[in-house]
C-alpha cells in the first residue's frame, strides 16, 4: 500500500535522501519547501522515479498556508526537516527563530488539525554544549548546554514536541544527528568533509574547516532512520521521544586519509583548521536501536566511496554543483 509523506525542507540534503527512499519504494513524497531548486534531489534521484514527487512552493513561517497543505494531501506522517542552519543562525538570530522556531510550532499545530499519525522532526547534536576531554558520550538524559543559537532553537522544538503530546496525544520523533555526509551536503557547520570528497573529485584543494574527531552519519543512513520514525510508534510506545544518532567516531585527519586512499588523485590537496566543533564528538546512540531495530549501518569507507562515485558521475555529466567550493 502506497502512502503520502509530507517533507519540509525536502531540498536540503537529508530532505533529498528522505524523498529518494520514499519514492523508490513506491510512496508519494510531496515537498514543501520555500526554495525553488530542486537540483539536492535530482542529484540523487532518476529522471522516472523524480516524476513520483509532488512540490508545493511553501513556508513554514506562515501558518495557515503550513494547515492548507497538510489538509489538502492528509499525509501519513510529516517529516520536518525544513530550517537554518548554524551560521545563518548567528547571522541572523532573529530569522533564525523564526523559522526554526515559530515554524515548527506551525509545523504541529497543523498535523494536530489534519489528524496525522506523527511528526518525525530534526533536532541536533548541537542541543549539548561542547564535550569534555574524557567524558561519555552523552545519551537522551544528559544535560544539554548549547552554545549556538541553532541549539538553542532545536532544544525549544523538543521542548514544543513534549507539550503537543502532553496537552494533546501528537506523537512525535525528534532525531539527534552529528556531522552528515553525502551527496547534497553543501552547507552548514560541519559540511567541510563533504565538500572535501567534491574538491577531491574535482581535483581541487580544499581545508576542512574544524579539527577533532566528530561522530560521522551517513545521510542515507540518517534518512532511512527518519523514514522508520515515521512509518511506526517505537517499541517504547507512543509518545514525544527523542533519540542521539551516532555514527563512525573518527577525526578528521582520518577522513582525509580515507577520501585519498579512495581517490589517491586528491593526496596531499586535503587538510584542515581551525577549531574543534562546538558540540560532543560522539552521541550515545544505544537508544534508538532498542526501539527501532534493523535500522541500517553503512560504513564509513562505504559511505565515502558512493559520495565519491556519485560526485564523478556528475561531474561527467556537466551536473556537479561547485558553488560551495571557494573559486580559484
Amino acid at each position: 500500500m502506497s502512502n503520502t509523506y509530507l517533507v519540509t525542507g525536502a531540498m536540503g540534503c537529508i530532505g533529498a535522501w528522505v524523498v529518494k527512499q520514499l519514492a523508490e519504494r513506491g510512496d508519494t513524497p510531496v515537498v514543501f519547501d520555500i526554495g525553488g531548486d530542486p537540483r539536492r534531489i535530482k542529484d540523487v534521484l532518476d529522471e522516472a522515479t523524480f516524476a513520483r514527487v509532488k512540490f508545493v512552493t511553501g513556508d513554514i513561517t506562515d501558518g495557515e498556508a503550513t494547515k492548507r497543505c497538510v489538509a489538502e494531501h492528509s499525509p501519513k506522517a510529516i517529516i520536518h526537516l525544513a530550517g537554518l542552519q548554524v551560521p545563518f543562525c548567528k547571522a541572523d538570530p532573529a530569522l533564525g527563530a523564526k523559522v526554526n522556531v515559530l515554524g515548527t510550532i506551525h509545523v504541529f499545530e497543523a498535523a494536530l488539525a489534519a489528524g496525522v499519525e506523527r511528526v518525525v522532526y530534526a533536532s541536533s547534536a548541537a542541543v549539548f554544549g561542547p564535550g569534555e576531554d574524557g567524558a561519555a558520550a552523552p545519551d537522551e538524559d544528559s544535560a544539554c548546554e548549547p552554545t549556538t543559537h541553532y541549539g538553542v532553537y532545536k532544544r525549544a522544538n523538543e521542548g514544543t514536541a513534549r507539550i503537543f503530546w502532553q496537552d494533546n496525544n501528537m506523537p512525535s520523533v525528534g532525531l539527534r544527528p552529528l556531522t552528515v555526509y553525502g551527496v547534497g551536503r553543501d552547507q552548514g557547520l560541519t559540511s567541510g568533509p563533504t565538500t572535501a570528497m567534491k574538491a577531491a573529485v574535482l581535483g581541487k584543494p580544499h581545508a576542512i574547516g574544524f579539527t577533532g574527531s566528530t561522530d560521522f552519519n551517513y545521510v542515507g543512513d540518517t534518512a532511512a532512520m527518519f523514514i522508520a520514525c515515521a512509518d511506526r510508534d517505537p517499541v517504547s510506545g507512543k509518545g514525544a521521544h527523542v533519540y542521539n544518532l551516532h555514527g563512525a567516531t573518527v577525526a578528521v585527519s582520518d577522513i582525509i586519509q580515507a577520501i585519498e586512499a579512495l581517490h589517491p588523485a586528491a593526496a596531499g590537496t586535503l587538510s584542515q583548521a581551525g577549531p574543534e566543533l562546538p558540540i560532543p564528538p560522539q552521541l550515545d546512540g544505544s537508544a534508538i536501536h532498542r526501539d527501532f531495530p534493523d535500522l541500517p549501518d553503512t560504513s564509513l569507507r562505504d559511505g565515502i566511496s558512493y559520495t565519491l562515485r556519485r560526485f564523478g558521475e556528475l561531474q561527467a555529466a556537466g551536473q556537479l554543483d561547485t558553488r560551495d567550493l571557494p573559486e580559484g
